[in-house]
């Protein structure tokens, strides 16, 4: 029986920490065994909020494939491509970009959250505004049925399932499924100071650290603020690095933490030793892979190069469809 096809993408926002692990990779690793699987580098996504400073997005784009595949993704049993050099991407957004009512996009959840809390960039855009028509261009052109998301993104595939549906009622035809949500639980990941783990707060642990950099940050990381002195008994629900105890250690360790940390029989000190130990641990084989991969130059650029002429067959099959519809 044939595979369902699943589409889903990340902005080049160089090196990933262990929140997009967890939180999107770690998933992908898992789809790629039981659909077919398009994974792309969303670099002109990059352009709606990074516009005046693009001069990052080829590294960055370098570093995030480096960790995809470091990190589980097999170019053999997944389709690793780049949305701008698929030019099907650009034609398709422009066509959806004309039958898209504006009150589609104004209603956007997300649209409305960013203009309110990021300051530092103009986000009064065509494009900013117009980001759901680029993504479901991303998705339906390669007539996925299913799209990996979380609860919080059900608007933005909402949108894209009524761009295709007003598609096909417009032109009088089935070019596009409508693609449903493969709901995925993410757990919540916090950073080194509590706060969501993020980039731009400068509070994450990257995948492609090493041990030794690792250790440091944990070193210095938030506890239980609650817990002034050694003595003190802890409560682990308050702590932060609890919050990485429960990813990265086994049960039995996690049941000798609990009452240990509640009866103040350890300290915060030794606790993060026992967190370091375990989560460098586990990243310790990806990491010396993604050191191996690194060396080869050409490694990415070629991986890329393949994949977008692969993806490119699919999308030209789509756009001809798309013409025919529109008798142009």
């Amino acid at each position: 029986m044939q595979k369902q096809r699943i589409v889903s993408g990340m902005r080049p926002t160089g090196r990933l920490h262990i929140g997009h692990y967890h939180g999107v990779l770690e998933n992908w690793v898992k789809l790629q065994d039981q659909f077919d699987c398009f994974f792309f580098v969303a670099d002109w996504h990059s352009l709606t909020t990074e516009y005046a400073d693009t001069a990052g997005i080829k590294d960055s784009t370098r570093e995030m494939v480096l960790d995809w595949v470091a990190f589980g993704l097999d170019p053999q049993k997944c389709l690793v491509f780049e949305q701008s050099q698929v030019d099907q991407h650009a034609e398709l957004n422009l066509i959806l970009g004309m039958i898209t009512p504006v009150s589609w996009l104004e209603r956007n959840p997300t649209y409305k959250e960013m203009l309110d809390n990021i300051e530092q960039r103009d986000l009064s855009t065509f494009g900013f505004l117009g980001y759901p028509v680029l993504m479901a261009a991303d998705i339906i052109l390669y007539k996925a049925l299913r799209v990996p998301v979380g609860h919080d993104q059900l608007p933005h595939l909402e949108i894209t399932r009524e761009i295709a549906r007003r598609f096909n009622h417009l032109y009088n035809c089935q070019v596009f499924p409508e693609p449903e949500a493969l709901l995925t639980e993410t757990p919540k990941l916090l950073g080194l100071d509590g706060r969501k783990m993020s980039k731009s707060y400068g509070n994450s642990i990257y995948l492609s650290e090493t041990a030794e950099e690792t250790a440091a940050k944990i070193k210095g990381m938030v506890t239980d603020t609650q817990r002034i002195r050694r003595a003190d008994p802890g409560d682990p629900e308050q702590c932060v690095a609890f919050n990485l105890h429960r990813i990265y250690l086994p049960q039995d360790k996690l049941d000798e933490i609990v009452p240990a940390c509640k009866n103040a029989s350890i300290g915060c000190v030794d606790c993060k030793k026992i967190l370091t130990e375990h989560l460098n641990e586990r990243l310790a084989p990806f990491r010396a892979k993604r050191e191996e991969l690194a060396q080869d130059p050409g490694f990415v650029n070629d991986l890329l190069a393949d994949g977008s002429q692969r993806a490119t067959v699919e999308a030209k099959k789509t756009i001809q469809d798309v013409r025919a519809a529109l008798r142009v």
